[in-house]
């Protein structure tokens, strides 16, 4: 007997046949015994129809307003699963985020939790009822919706794991596991049986998507046992995200292989070579909230350098015009952009105790003739950006390099 949180995405409640579906797959786990907690997003497609919808009315919505409209997705999910529940002879309760009191800040459209009033929750699995939860949104202090941003029903799913003190949060998805790369550009990648948080956390934030990132550093903040699952397959143990590295002796050096090609290189040409022109350069650019993911700086020659980093291609022209209107202000002679950027990373906590990874990331990228831009290392993973062009075949040859096309993963 377990207490065990289940979230299920778009594509898993994107038809009425679909949340029968999941709606058997709870049954199943209610009959096992278990208290079960669900937690579901919109059906798939109509977040991205309600902000179209908002669009068409207005320009630019005001985000208190677009966190009314776009928080009922979830709304119409949580009854149609509860209803499919109650139809097959399950007791079944839904709560919107208001409802069970998640309480968050008021940053519209992309708010944090700050607490969880489970109270309700335990009184209706204490009475033998599946609570089925609306995922991506809670309430502020003042009573308004809030929404958490894309992929927020993950970081509900945590949230709710965390605060009931669940003994596994069970991420269901289209994708069975976690696997060593994208088995839609490496037909050899391999399901992981376990992977850390913090291999997790870097693949997340590296362009994998399985997890939305802020779901990982909060399993990882609370110890919650996370498992991705899928959706659509019966049986099989998933991938289980652990706080322990494995303690198996031939655990790989390398888990995966992650890529991004949601990337942009700006470059800033002949500045002073002189102390705080990273923060001059840097400063309007996190002011305008704009992430900037890797940074160069060239040797200084004859009093100037050359300043490179990478934003989000979606932030290349704010930021480009946020450089154009301050470059004459540090003194710089000329500004260039790159749109045919993609970052690809290598990751593993077997890293820490296994030197010559980056010679050998490298040496695999000359030898197919793929020129390496930009570095960034952390302790777990090492990244470079490439032009675009080159990004499938690094990723084949990086992954075949370091043994993850063979053997269970």
């Amino acid at each position: 007997m377990a207490l065990i949180v289940q979230k299920y995405g778009g594509t898993s409640m994107g038809s009425p046949e679909r949340i029968k579906n999941v709606a058997r797959k709870v049954a199943k786990f209610r009959a096992e015994g278990h208290d079960v907690v669900v937690v579901v997003s919109a059906m798939s497609g109509e977040t991205n129809r309600l902000i179209a919808l908002a669009k068409e009315v207005a320009a630019t919505p005001e985000p208190r307003e677009l966190d009314v409209v776009i928080s009922t997705g979830e709304q119409v999910t949580i009854g149609l699963l509860c209803m499919a529940l109650q139809d097959i002879g399950v007791k079944a309760k839904s709560y919107t985020g208001s409802q069970v009191r998640i309480l968050t800040d008021s940053s519209f459209t992309k708010a944090r939790i700050l607490e969880i009033d489970e109270a309700r929750v335990r009184r209706d699995l204490q009475q033998g009822s599946v609570v089925v939860v609306a995922g991506f949104q809670g309430v502020d202090a003042e009573g308004n919706i809030t929404t958490l941003g894309r992929g927020g029903s993950d970081t509900t799913g945590v949230a709710l794991a965390a605060a009931l003190k669940a003994d596994e949060c069970q991420i269901y998805t289209d994708v069975d596991g976690v696997y060593t790369t994208d088995p839609r550009i490496v037909p050899e990648a391999r399901k992981l049986d376990t992977i850390t948080f913090e291999e997790m956390l870097e693949m997340a934030s590296l362009g994998s998507k399985v997890l939305q990132i802020r779901s990982v550093e909060f399993a990882g903040k609370y110890k919650v046992k996370l498992r991705v699952l899928s959706s659509f397959q019966d049986g099989g143990e998933g991938t289980l995200i652990t706080v322990e590295e494995d303690s198996n002796m031939e655990q790989p050096v390398i888990s995966g292989i992650a890529f991004n090609r949601d990337e942009a290189k700006l470059t800033v040409l002949g500045v002073p070579d002189k102390p705080g022109i990273a923060y001059q350069i840097l400063g309007p650019i996190a002011d305008a909230n704009i992430d900037v993911d890797m940074i160069i700086q060239n040797v200084g020659h004859d009093g100037t350098t050359d300043f490179s980093f990478t934003v989000g291609r979606g932030d290349l022209d704010k930021a480009a015009k946020i450089l154009d209107g301050v470059k004459a202000h540090f003194g710089a002679r000329e500004l260039k952009s790159d749109k045919t950027m993609a970052k690809v990373s290598v990751v593993g906590v077997g890293m820490r105790s296994h030197p010559g990874v980056a010679s050998k990331m490298f040496r695999t990228l000359a030898e197919e003739g793929i020129n390496i831009q930009m570095i960034s290392t952390s302790e777990i993973k090492i990244s470079v950006a490439i032009e675009e062009k080159y990004l499938e075949l690094a990723v084949r040859v990086l992954h075949k390099a370091f043994g993850l096309d063979g053997g269970e993963a």
